[in-house]
């Protein structure tokens, strides 16, 4: 059953990516009429086979109705691709961004338009050198990416010591304030079991992409809810930052005939090992800089402890009898609630504004699966397709549990990243 669901959700995945466009029922349902051209073509068949039979004039007829259906799919199909990235000018990101002035997103986000498009500009020093033609190719491989769990890069500009990411603009919450609002801590976007599943299901899904589907064998090295939007009003999770270890140096260049996307790779550039953010790196990225897939994978199984338990990875907490902050690892606090299990406790670890209503089984479930995502050695961890199929499981296990229990489950339709 698990197989067949990872192989049903890859083909959905890669039909997106041949075909991203939502409105599938126009294109099935329109039919461009035919030119001129056409028209004066038909009229002269029907005049030199005057008294031809019913039959001739159906088929002849028929003829001309698959022509045009055949140009009508081949123009959405055109309509459909991917666009190739661009490398704008830093002038011309300069006006958009009014001297990075506008709308700042956060201290090197910005928000604004660039050649009609809403986009997200982010900057990031360069941490190797980067020529126009080692640029056009990289991004040329990066632009063949899409899927709806991942945020289009849209180009780059190279000013300097820094290179200036161009990213289709996505409105909604980052995943971490979705969770954790400052201004108001008892509110949460995502108050149900199912949208928090559903929130899991499409993180699978977008990064088993980056990892394989894509061609590529692309490490991420930014997985962590602060770099996740949660899209208003769908509430679906969708992964920033694609493509930006790559083009700045973070990571080695990966190719699409590696023998084995989870051998580890160091990185080159000392200074990328602080580029990972505090409780997402995993053990062999603090000790040695090493990188692999399975360091985003280590990281996502960190985000999704954070997802069901509405936590902070590391929190230091102030203890009075020392004298002196404790450390408190959100993954050793759910290793310890599985283990005492049989007392409620992964219950009461749970965050407690999904109002104790969700299916303890399928929870089990899926803390054990995050915990194997986390291991302390990479060879240990799943691939991240095997994470997605399970998870694709138990978000139908999910639904099948709300049903039983008659909770509304409008607010999240699809099986996976669309």
């Amino acid at each position: 059953m698990c197989n067949f669901l990872r192989h049903m959700f890859k083909t959905k995945t890669r039909a997106d990516a041949t075909d991203p466009t939502p409105s599938i029922s126009n294109r099935t349902t329109r039919r461009t009429p035919p030119s001129s051209s056409t028209t004066s073509t038909s009229t002269s068949t029907a005049t030199t086979s005057y008294g031809a039979t019913d039959s001739a004039r159906a088929t002849s007829s028929a003829a001309t109705s698959t022509s045009a259906s055949s140009h009508s799919s081949l123009a959405s199909l055109r309509s459909s691709l991917p666009e190739n990235s661009h490398i704008y000018s830093f002038s011309e990101i300069s006006s958009a961004t009014n001297n990075f002035l506008s709308k700042p997103i956060s201290s090197s986000t910005w928000r604004c338009t660039l050649r009609s498009k809403p986009t997200a500009v982010v900057q990031r020093r360069l941490r190797r050198p980067l020529d126009s033609t080692q640029l056009r190719f990289l991004l040329s491989s990066i632009s063949r990416t899409h899927h709806t769990s991942i945020i289009k890069l849209l180009g780059a500009c190279i000013s300097g010591d820094f290179i200036y990411l161009v990213y289709d603009f996505a409105s909604g919450a980052t995943l971490s304030t979705a969770l954790r609002n400052p201004q108001n801590p008892s509110f949460t976007l995502l108050p149900s079991w199912l949208s928090r599943m559903q929130i899991a299901t499409d993180l699978s899904q977008g990064l088993e992409y980056i990892h394989h589907s894509s061609g590529e064998n692309i490490i991420h090295n930014h997985i962590k809810s602060s770099a996740i939007i949660v899209s208003d009003p769908s509430l679906n999770a969708r992964i920033c930052h694609f493509g930006a270890s790559l083009l700045t140096g973070e990571t080695p260049e990966a190719s699409s005939s590696s023998s084995s996307s989870s051998t580890l790779q160091r990185s080159d550039s000392r200074a990328s090992r602080v580029e990972g953010t505090r409780g997402y790196m995993s053990p062999e990225f603090l000790t040695a800089g090493i990188i692999s897939q399975k360091s985003d994978v280590y990281a996502f199984g960190v985000v999704i402890l954070e997802l069901f338990s509405g936590e902070e990875p590391l929190k230091y907490r102030f203890d009075g009898r020392r004298g002196d902050y404790e450390r408190i690892s959100l993954i050793e606090t759910a290793r310890d609630a599985l283990e005492r299990n049989e007392d409620g406790m992964l219950r009461r670890w749970m965050d407690r504004r999904m109002k104790d209503s969700f299916p303890a089984e399928v929870a089990e479930k899926m803390i054990r699966l995050a915990l194997d995502c986390v291991h302390v050695e990479a060879d240990k961890r799943p691939d991240i397709s095997r994470v997605a199929g399970k998870v694709s499981k138990l978000y139908l296990d999910s639904r099948v549990w709300a049903e039983r229990m008659k909770i509304p489950t409008e607010i999240s339709v699809s099986l996976a990243a669309r």
